[in-house]
Parts: C-alpha cells; structure tokens; sequence
C-alpha cells in the first residue's frame, strides 16, 4: 500500500461498513455493493461528489479538519477510527532539517576496528550504531552500524531473543536515551521558549 493509497483505501474499507438505512437512506433491493456508495458518502459528508471521489483515488491527501470531521460522521466512525482517519489526512509532516550526522573520529575508528578478540562498538547520543567491529556483529543483530540500538530493543525479535531479562534491558535503553536529552527533556514547553 504507498502512501497515497492509505486514505483512499480507509475511505473505501470504512464505506463498505455503513448500511444505507444506518445512515436513514432507502434500502434497496437493487444495490451492487454492500456499503455506502460514494454520492452518498459526499451528500452526508456535504462535499462534492468529484472531491470525494478524487479523496478515494488520492489525488487529495489532505482534506481539511472540517471534512475529515465531516468524513467521520458520514462514515459512523468511532473515536479511534476518526483519529486513524485524521491521522492518514492530516497535513504532511514538516520536514525538519535533518540532524547532523555524528563522525566517528578516525582514532576511534581505528581503535574499534583494531579489537580483533574483543566485540566493540560506537553509538552517537540517539543510540544509532556508528561503527561496530565483526565480533560485536557476531554477537547481536543489534550491534551494526546504522542499527538505531532503542528499536532493536523493542522491535527486533531476535535482540530480544537474545535476552532473558529483556524487559530491563528496554527499561535500561529508555533510561540512557532520557539521560541523553539531557535535564531540559520534563520541562514544559514554555519553560524550554525562555531560553
């Protein structure tokens, strides 16, 4: 499923939950889909029918709240799903300017890679592995370079495989990310501002 395809989609799945007379419109013996049909969706949801139908296709992405919330009623759909809906529409995230790659200096690179008994690695403040010499690779899936070494922990079955007491190495992993933020990471975000 790309991207563009993900509301059209919801759209489509959603319509096809809705029966004609939950929504007060005639039942009639003659419909070929299940569901809503799409003029019916936009005439609950007071769009046009072309915009609706440009919304399943994906040529919009993002409709504005007011038709999302119009959407959600439409459709019958409940707080999660409204909240998928508006998530799937909402307005593209900004592009944040990437954060700078961290280096490895190339003394500790060679000293990694110089450790040919022992299994070594570097990870940068985020815990993405910068460099990992072959030993640690041996020894986890976690321990590559690129491997941001906090979803390995959560989400990689075979690090936590690796683990009997996998649940305080998560604990662990989160701790040493929060100390990482450093102390303004719990302050709200007014008092962050004044600085």
């Amino acid at each position: 499923m790309t991207p563009n395809s993900r509301l059209g989609d919801y759209l489509r799945a959603r319509r096809d939950l809705v029966r004609p007379e939950d929504m007060g419109l005639p039942a009639s013996t003659r419909r070929r889909v299940h569901g809503l049909h799409r003029e019916e969706v936009a005439l609950l949801a007071g769009i046009s029918c072309e915009y609706y139908l440009r919304l399943e296709q994906g040529r919009d992405q993002h409709p504005s709240r007011q038709v999302r919330d119009a959407l959600a009623r439409a459709l019958m759909l409940d707080d999660d799903a409204t909240a998928h809906l508006h998530a799937l529409a909402g307005p593209a995230p900004r592009r944040r300017g990437g954060r700078p790659a961290e280096r490895v200096p190339e003394g500790v690179r060679q000293l990694v890679m110089s450790h040919t008994d022992l299994p070594a690695f570097v990870h940068d403040r985020y815990l993405d592995v910068l460099i990992a010499n072959p030993q640690a690779a041996a020894l986890s899936p976690g321990y590559r370079t690129g491997v941001n070494l906090l979803r390995a922990a959560f989400l990689d079955p075979e690090v936590r495989a690796l683990h009997e007491d996998w649940p305080e190495i998560c604990e662990g992993a989160v701790a040493a990310v929060r100390a990482m933020a450093g102390p303004r990471y719990g302050r709200p975000a007014a008092d962050r501002t004044r600085r």
